[in-house]
């Protein structure tokens, strides 16, 4: 709990509208942070959604023409070797696969073109081509596969390739290949994959130097709205908040009860604590009493005259003592108020108060058959009234009791003592510790 009297006297003043403000604020902390966790914020990103990818592969096949090597009739399919005699002439087939994430497009166009293509070179660099287009088809289909083939004569390619060599004896090197292109169109790609696969040609038999295997992939992409994560930051320092706002409504409404003039007494206190000292204040010091309106002016007189403030808690009182003058300031009021500590003394009701005070002025007279002295009915009716200064203090229980017996009568009896109200003048002295337990 805290313990700070400016916090008490804000908390007095002003502790209704504090709990409601800080109530109101740790509401509505709780309700933002639960908002921050419930919608998190969204980020638009381009994602890969899918994949259209176009495979095109060139196939070679040829059909023996005779019996030898291999039976007539039989078909040679991607053979690594042919003979010019067995298998003269080449079927050349492209075959393209269109899809999108793995399945079939829809709508396709793909046009595929089967060239010759001649070269020759020096060093390595090219400087005589000539190409030779074999077939070319455009082809639409919903299921995703084209087809496209041609067939050759080896033989009559032979025969160029030899003639080119003997034009360009001792220049350059001749080459044959074959060229599969393959421009396609879909519905959201396009484009165009070219590939040669040069020719081998020997004086008996020819073949491929390679193989034949276009791929094309195009991602798709779309935007996509991410959910991010909930700031991490936001919400514990909105919980943290909240936590201390609720909380300080739960301590401002329990020290909202605490007196202000009791606040106000605390910080004084302790903003002079340096210049007080705790002890005891007799009655008898000093002979000259000045009343001053605050603490603060008592701590003055004391700054002024190099003296310390003494606060005696029994009597709730702070002085200063200079020479015979005490300066003291007290909640309680002046010095002689002061001195009697604060004691509830329990009297039966006025009516019963009344008719105990009757009992004994009846008993009084009849004992003396006389009216009590005039003017004494109070010292009578009420046992023992304020005494003198002088009695006080100075007489006898005996003595005490000879001026009842002169005055009243008869002595009351030990019933009509315990009956009668206690005054000021049936309390001891006030430095009369033991007395005072007694009671």
């Amino acid at each position: 709990m805290i313990d700070n009297p400016r916090f008490d006297l804000i908390a007095a003043r002003h502790g209704q509208r504090l709990v409601v403000a800080l109530l109101v604020v740790g509401i509505a902390l709780l309700v933002l942070t639960g908002w921050v966790i419930a919608t998190p914020s969204t980020t638009t990103v381009t994602q890969e959604v899918g994949e259209e990818r176009i495979e095109t592969d060139v196939t070679t096949n040829a059909t023996v023409v005779q019996d030898g090597l291999w039976e007539r009739g039989t078909t040679l399919e991607s053979s690594p070797v042919y003979t010019y005699n067995d298998t003269p002439e080449l079927t050349i087939t492209a075959a393209t696969t269109a899809t999108d994430s793995g399945a079939p497009l829809d709508e396709v166009t793909v046009t595929h073109e089967l060239a010759l293509v001649y070269e020759a070179e020096r060093d390595g660099e090219v400087f005589w081509s000539d190409r030779e287009v074999l077939h070319n088809e455009t082809t639409a289909t919903d299921d995703g596969q084209v087809r496209t083939a041609t067939t050759v004569d080896v033989r009559e390619i032979r025969e160029r390739t030899l003639e080119l060599e003997e034009t360009l004896d001792g220049v350059g090197d001749v080459s044959v290949s074959i060229s599969a292109e393959t421009v396609y169109e879909t519905g959201s790609n396009s484009g165009t994959d070219d590939d040669a696969v040069p020719l081998a040609l020997t004086g008996s038999a020819y073949w491929l130097d390679g193989t034949h295997e276009i791929t094309e992939t195009t991602p798709e992409t779309a935007p996509v709205e991410v959910q991010e994560s909930p700031n991490t930051v936001a919400v514990g320092v909105g919980a943290l908040l909240a936590a201390l706002s609720l909380g300080g409504a739960a301590l401002v409404a329990s020290r909202s009860g605490v007196d202000v003039s009791d606040a106000r007494k605390r910080i004084h206190e302790r903003r002079y604590d340096e210049w007080i000292s705790t002890g005891s204040i007799p009655m008898w010091i000093g002979e000259h009493h000045l009343e001053l309106d605050t603490l603060e002016d008592v701590v003055d007189v004391a700054i002024d005259t190099n003296e310390r403030v003494v606060h005696d808690t029994q009597r709730d009182l702070f002085a200063v003592v200079n020479d015979d003058v005490v300066y003291y300031y007290s909640d309680r009021g002046g010095w002689g108020e002061t001195a009697w500590p604060t004691v509830e003394i329990n009297h039966d009701d006025e009516t019963a108060g009344s008719g105990a005070v009757d009992h004994q002025q009846a008993h009084a007279q009849s004992g003396h058959g006389s009216p009590g002295i005039p003017g004494d009915e109070s010292a009578t009716s009420h046992g023992h009234e304020e005494a003198p200064d002088s009695v006080r203090g100075q007489g006898s229980d005996e003595q005490r009791s000879q001026a009842e017996t002169d005055t009243a009568g008869t002595p009351a009896s030990d019933s009509e003592r315990d009956s009668a109200p206690l005054s000021k003048s049936d309390l001891p002295d006030p430095d009369d510790d033991d007395a005072w337990e007694q009671i």
